[in-house]
């Protein structure tokens, strides 16, 4: 008995090392591998694009990591009757451990996008209080945010990108959709209250139905036009209720969703695939410095100079505390938009909208908790609805077909 079992054993041996110099492999281990590999593929060709230091990609997180595929070749060495080699078990091993980590990276990361946003609204609306040029606070901010790019770029933190004159053209129109949506929000924020202003852009899947049907021809579903009901009839509501509310700050809110809703879907139909030699970053970096380039001749037009140290001492105003506070709210309002453009490359987009329609709650709470805004029960519905609305239309997009 013993006799046969080591002559299997050894005629076994002697087929597999056999089919290997012939350049096959036995019939389960080839059906195992091609389903690994049709199963990950594609997957495997999705990093994150983010490059570190050197050129190495410090940030990227392909889905297919090195514990994923020990994972497929365990699955081949279990189909083929092989033992796993110690390297590939310890990879497996570890697998579930670096998938928490990543969890745990971007926890920290949505964490640090509220808490920027957070801030930066705080230390604007005490910027824009005590001096109420929104021109000229738009034009500070990018310019802050372009600086730090440029560093950036020049440390070598961060690979500078390589762009055409053409690609420039296209993203022009974006980039000023960008500044005049920033203007507007800055405008809307001297005007009202935070919590206002957070509650009317609450309305910006409406303009995103509006205009990717009129830009791009897509029809929504009648359940996403369902979910704008909330939306628009909480926004009306919180408005009538709103004891800050005036014209002003309620029309450059909504002009600020229609521009900033408008760069996001023109950016479909205008840069198509040619965003794919750019990464996430700098895309948004070429943006900010765009951005900023088409600011400064608005802003000597609209309000001429007057962030200068003179006029502000001639205001009576405490300079050191106001550059203070206007440099804290630039150094957010950059880093919370660089962040939200990272964890949009690591989440799919509805995850992203959910995250973010989360982001104007707790920005809403906090805003209303440090400036002691005033809530009637009445305008709390109001803004509740309206963000209820928000959550339901991310839910809804999740179920739409990718062709609609």
């Amino acid at each position: 008995m013993q006799r046969a079992a080591a002559a299997t054993s050894r005629s076994t041996s002697t087929a597999w090392n056999a089919a290997r110099h012939r350049g096959s492999v036995p019939s389960r281990v080839a059906a195992a591998s091609f389903a690994g590999s049709r199963g990950n593929g594609a997957a495997a060709a999705l990093p994150l694009r983010i490059p570190g230091p050197g050129g190495r990609l410090a940030l990227s997180l392909p889905l297919l990591s090195g514990s994923k595929a020990a994972t497929t070749r365990a699955a081949v060495a279990a189909a083929a009757d092989v033992p796993l080699p110690a390297d590939d078990a310890c990879a497996v091993e570890r697998s579930g451990a670096g998938g928490l980590a990543e969890t745990a990276q971007l926890g920290v990361m949505i964490a640090a996008w509220y808490l920027l946003n957070i801030y930066f609204n705080i230390y604007n609306k005490q910027v824009l209080q005590a001096l109420p040029f929104p021109y000229t606070i738009t034009a500070f901010q990018l310019g802050f945010g372009s600086v730090l790019i440029f560093l950036m770029w020049a440390t070598k933190l961060h690979p500078a990108p390589r762009i055409t004159p053409a690609q420039l053209a296209k993203i022009a129109p974006l980039a000023a959709g960008h500044m005049l949506g920033t203007v507007f929000t800055n405008m809307s924020l001297g005007k009202v209250a935070v919590s206002f202003t957070h509650t009317i852009k609450a309305s910006e899947p409406f303009f995103t139905v509006l205009l990717s049907a009129f830009f791009l021809g897509e029809t929504p579903s009648l359940l996403v036009l369902g979910s704008l009901v909330p939306i628009v009839g909480g926004v009306a509501l919180a408005s009538l209720t709103e004891v800050s509310f005036n014209w002003t700050g309620f029309w450059s809110a909504m002009a600020s969703n229609l521009l900033y809703q408008s760069r996001n879907v023109l950016s479909k139909k205008l840069l198509g695939g040619e965003e794919e030699s750019l990464d996430d970053i700098n895309l948004f970096s070429i943006l900010t410095v765009l951005s900023f380039s088409l600011s400064c001749p608005l802003m000597l037009f609209a309000e001429g100079i007057k962030f200068t140290p003179g006029y502000l001492q001639s205001t009576g105003l405490n300079l050191q505390e106001l550059c203070v506070r206007a440099a804290l709210a630039g150094f957010c309002f950059h880093g919370y938009q660089k962040l939200s453009y990272m964890i949009l490359a690591r989440v799919s987009p509805v995850t992203h909208s959910v995250a973010n329609c989360v982001k104007r709650v707790v920005v809403i709470v906090s805003s209303v908790l440090f400036f002691r805004t005033p809530i009637s029960p009445v305008n709390a519905l109001g803004t509740g609805a309206a963000l209820g609305g928000v959550f339901l239309y991310s839910r809804l997009k999740r179920t739409k077909p990718k062709d609609a």
